[in-house]
Formats: C-alpha cells, sequence, structure tokens
C-alpha cells in the first residue's frame, strides 16, 4: 500500500476459498517506528497464496484509550478453532496524546512508554469477514517480579487436535533492552483461561555478561507428534546470520530443542528471475499450510540503506518446494 508502512503477515483460507492476510498498517506520514504508537490491524484478499493480495479492511482500529489496546494493535496472527476464526494480536495504549507526523516517538520517550503498555488481546468470529468480537481484557497480563515483568507480545497459537490453545509469546524482566524471552501458555478453549505452563522462559541464550543473544517472532505449529517452530535470532549468534531463522521441536511444547540443522531461513532470497537480494531485515515469518503441510513461507521485509531504515515495506510470500 503505497502510502503505509506493511508489516506482519499472517494468512488464512477462508469458507470462501479465498486467502486472507491479516496484517499491520500505519501511515507513511509517519516514521517506520510508529509502529509501536499507531498500528492497527487490517485484512486484504487474494485468490492465490502467493497474491497479490487486495486491501479490504480494518480489522482493529484504534477504539479509544479507556481500552487496553485503545491506540495500537499489531501482530496478528490467525488461526481456525473449531466454528470460529480466532485472531491474535498485542494492542496497547498511552496517557500522552497522539504523536504528531514529525515526532520521534523513539527520541520523545513515547514509544519507549507505549512499548511497556503491549498486551496480548484476542479477537472472534464465525465469518472472515466478520463481525469481529474483541475482548476487552488482556488474555495474558505481565508477572511482577517474574522474568516476563514487562509486557505479553508477538503472540504465535496453534489449536491442538484436542481444541486446546498453545500460545507463545514474548516478554522481558524489566523493558525494552535484551534479553527478550519467549514463554508458553495454554488454555482449554480459545476463551481462555491463559495459563503458564512453566514459570521460566522456554528459550534463554543470553549470559550475564552477554545480553545480546536472544530471539523473537516466534512461529509455532504441532506436527501431529511434536511442536515444531521457526524464529528469529535477532543477533545471529545462534544460527550465524544477524536476523535469520532458527528451527526447533519439542514434544510438551515446555522443553525445547534446537534442531541439528538449526537454520531454517536466511535473509538472502533468491527471486523468480534469478537474481539474489540481501534484505535488511526478514521478520515475522508464518507458515502457511495445506493439507497438512507447509507450502509457504512469508515474512515482512523492505527496501533501505540498514535495518529498519526504509524507504517501504511489504509483506513477503516464498512457495516452499516439495
Amino acid at each position: 500500500m503505497a502510502d503505509y508502512w506493511i508489516w506482519d503477515p499472517s494468512v488464512i483460507k477462508g469458507e470462501d476459498g479465498r486467502y486472507h492476510m491479516f496484517a499491520s498498517r500505519w501511515s507513511k506520514k509517519y516514521g517506520f517506528g510508529n509502529w509501536v504508537t499507531n498500528s492497527e490491524v487490517v485484512r486484504a484478499i487474494s485468490d492465490t497464496p502467493e497474491g497479490p493480495y487486495e486491501f479490504v479492511e480494518v480489522v482493529l482500529p484504534a477504539r479509544g484509550k479507556k481500552y487496553f489496546d485503545g491506540c495500537t494493535t499489531h501482530n496478528p496472527r490467525i488461526v481456525k478453532n473449531g466454528d470460529y476464526y480466532v485472531l491474535y494480536y498485542f494492542g496497547n495504549n498511552y496517557e500522552a496524546p497522539n504523536p504528531g507526523y514529525s515526532e520521534n516517538v523513539w527520541e520523545s520517550g513515547l514509544g519507549q512508554k507505549a512499548w511497556m503498555h503491549k498486551r496480548i488481546g484476542m479477537a472472534y468470529s464465525k465469518s472472515i469477514s466478520g463481525p469481529w468480537k474483541r475482548v476487552d481484557q488482556p488474555i495474558l497480563n505481565p508477572r511482577k517480579g517474574e522474568w516476563d515483568a514487562s509486557i505479553t507480545s508477538n503472540p504465535s497459537p496453534v489449536v491442538l487436535p484436542d481444541g486446546k490453545v498453545y500460545l507463545i509469546y514474548k516478554s522481558s524482566p524489566v523493558n525494552y533492552n535484551p534479553p527478550l524471552l519467549l514463554g508458553a501458555a495454554q488454555a482449554d478453549s480459545f476463551l481462555g483461561p491463559y495459563l503458564r505452563l512453566s514459570n521460566k522462559p522456554i528459550f534463554s541464550f543470553h549470559t550475564d555478561q552477554n545480553h545480546e543473544n536472544d530471539v523473537e517472532d516466534p512461529f509455532v505449529w504441532h506436527n501431529g507428534q511434536h511442536f515444531e517452530l521457526i524464529m528469529k535470532d535477532r543477533y545471529g549468534k545462534i544460527c550465524g546470520e544477524e536476523g535469520g531463522g532458527i528451527h526447533a521441536y519439542s514434544k510438551d511444547g515446555i522443553d525445547w530443542h534446537l534442531s541439528k540443522a538449526v537454520k531454517a531461513y536466511s535473509k538472502t532470497i533468491r527471486w523468480n528471475d534469478g537474481t539474489v537480494s540481501h534484505q535488511a531485515n526478514f521478520e515475522r515469518p508464518f507458515l502457511l499450510f495445506e493439507n497438512g503441510k507447509p507450502t509457504h513461507l512469508f515474512a515482512a521485509t523492505g527496501d533501505g540503506s540498514e535495518s529498519y531504515q526504509f524507504e517501504r515495506t511489504w509483506n513477503m510470500v516464498i512457495p516452499l518446494r516439495g
């Protein structure tokens, strides 16, 4: 979308047989950093997984500062659970006035304040086109004094064969500084309650001397026998590429193991015409499954001089072989 920053792809096949992408957008009148203060979740449609996807509607607009998600909605993840489409995301609010177009929210401090108010929310509908019932309270809150004391964010849900929902989320002990950590919760129904499966993070790669060794942006699935996930290696000290992807697996969703071939994907992209590019960012990985097998990898990316210095952003799709 020419006038918007685009991020956060999450795709599902609707009851109409078409492919529906839930994504985040915010006006390019703001800087890219305003994802934390001005993002909203939207829906776009395509006849094929590869697109192009055409914008249809804003699904989760700002709804007022009396709500936990009244200012921002971001990081959508869509799943089907029984008769319902269930949309997970994080929302936040902030007491300060909405930023002006020229305000750098990370220099003014508003970005940091908004970041600390990130909470996981959920909306559901029997139709992919809504109407959506948005819950009025977070489905998972931070815990004071614990490893996840700051926020709850980056939800990655998977509906298990018995209908329960397993949910990976991101948090940290203090604030937005590393290490960022991932935890796991589960609910008997998508309506909750969501209960932690462990009091400790499920991944912890940092040391007291080196906090800059962490992960984020998980995408988790269940293959019928065990859990698998891919996630972003923020500093590249696990898979060998800054911002590259990691693959891991788990029998119970609590005790996770890195795969022997740990690197799941690279920021180096080979295009249809044979050219190769190295993307400054390749984030929010999402796998589309058809008949139980992953067929397409989606990710948020952009054109720019360096990481997060974008001229434009878009959601990329890569068909998978075999």
